[in-house]
């Protein structure tokens, strides 16, 4: 029984990052801000590697960069959804895609602000 148990966990972990992996490049290749993001990323994260003074500093530098992909990633689900199910304009898709641009925005302002704080002051 342990051997079946053991089996399936790890197709499920295998197929969970199979479907993980096919969601970021279906959104690397629809999402023109998330490939700009991905540049912006490939830059900061070194970065804040050598910039943070300490373990907390680089996590902080670090994961407020990843944060916005994330909330990238989320707003580019939302705005699939909405594309798929909202064929005629409509009060709610517009503010579910709004919102969800608004979530990236503070994202980004997150990032200034963690990287402002910590750098020059």
């Amino acid at each position: 029984m342990a051997k079946h148990t053991s089996s399936v966990f790890q197709r499920r972990v295998v197929n969970s990052f199979r479907f993980s992996l096919q969601g970021l490049q279906a959104t690397f290749r629809e999402e023109e801000a998330f490939r700009v993001e991905i540049i912006l990323a490939a830059m900061l994260i070194p970065l804040g590697l050598f910039l943070g003074e300490s373990g907390t500093e680089r996590a902080l530098l670090i994961g407020s960069v990843f944060l916005v992909l994330i909330v990238e990633v989320l707003n580019s689900a939302i705005e699939s959804v909405v594309d798929r199910f909202g064929g005629e304009q409509h009060d709610l898709s517009g503010r579910a895609k709004d919102q969800g641009s608004a979530a990236v925005f503070l994202s980004l302002m997150l990032v200034v602000s963690v990287w402002a704080l910590l750098l020059l002051f």
